[in-house]
């Protein structure tokens, strides 16, 4: 195993991700920077888009302390972008969910982001298919 960590092909595919990553980060900011949104702002909402979550569960999902979420959340409500609930299952706990404006703007967010689909285009659907499997196991999250 500890070959396989310096080995020239495990490097090259290191930096590759790397760079995919740090591109789409680059992206990620400039679209959201469109909308006077900070990229963090921009993740949050796009994450809301798909369910309303509470905040830990967000902090969760973005690698980062709950305090970080609350204060972006604060700042997407100010905007009338997000807005807390109650959680039907657990009234004790909020959900940060997103208003009808804020789905808008998640949506012409995801369609402004052109970095991730261009290259992506060029592959086939069984490529595609192939890659988010890989990248779901090296993730440790179960390939159906």
């Amino acid at each position: 195993m500890a070959t396989t960590r310096k080995d020239p092909l495990t490097l090259e595919v290191i930096e590759l991700i790397g760079s995919v990553v740090a591109r789409y980060y680059e992206e990620y900011e400039q679209a959201a920077a469109k909308y006077s949104l900070t990229g963090a702002q921009a993740r949050v909402l796009g994450l809301l888009s798909l369910e309303p979550m509470p905040m830990r569960r967000i902090a969760q999902k973005l690698k980062c302390e709950p305090s970080n979420v609350t204060g972006i959340v604060d700042r997407l409500e100010a905007r009338a972008l997000v807005e807390r609930r109650p959680d039907p299952a657990d009234r004790r706990v909020k959900l940060a969910a997103p208003t009808e404006q804020g789905l808008a703007t998640a949506a012409r967010l995801r369609d402004g982001l052109n970095f991730a689909r261009e290259p992506l285009a060029e592959l086939s659907a069984e490529e595609r298919g192939m890659l988010r499997d890989l990248l779901k196991r090296m993730l440790g999250e179960r390939v159906l």
